[in-house]
């Protein structure tokens, strides 16, 4: 009789692992917090630090300029925007933007298709 108590609580344990696992997968490369679709078809980028979709047209180099050099002064005191280099995204321009100090350190922003400012790495330089 124990045996059988005991086999039965294992397989009774077994069937609600196997439940809790089907009922809360956990997410798996490429799932994110929008799941397989991304944002634009069931989500947005809204809470999404540095991008939104408030402009829905695309900037040029000059805007991304004066966006970087905005930012700049709000968070990097003393840097100037040195270099706009664009580059191509997914379906879009997109611009990284190189800011130097009067002691020659150097930043490097990326500035999204639609005016969304996010920097690149840490403190350190990053070449000449």
């Amino acid at each position: 009789m124990r045996k059988f108590v005991a086999m039965a609580g294992g397989l009774g344990a077994l069937v609600i692992l196997v439940g809790l696992a089907i009922a809360h997968p956990v997410a798996g490369p490429g799932t994110g917090r929008w799941g397989w679709m991304g944002p634009g078809m069931m989500g947005g980028w809204e809470g999404h630090p540095g991008w939104s979709t408030t402009n829905t047209s695309e900037i040029t180099d000059e805007k991304a300029k004066e966006l970087a050099q905005k930012y700049a002064d709000q968070y990097l005191t003393g840097f100037k925007v040195e270099r706009v280099l664009p580059f191509a995204g997914m379906h879009h321009t997109m611009y990284s933007v190189e800011l130097k100090n009067a002691e020659s350190e150097l930043r490097t922003l990326h500035i999204n298709p639609f005016g969304g400012v996010m920097p690149y790495g840490g403190p350190w330089r990053r070449g000449s």
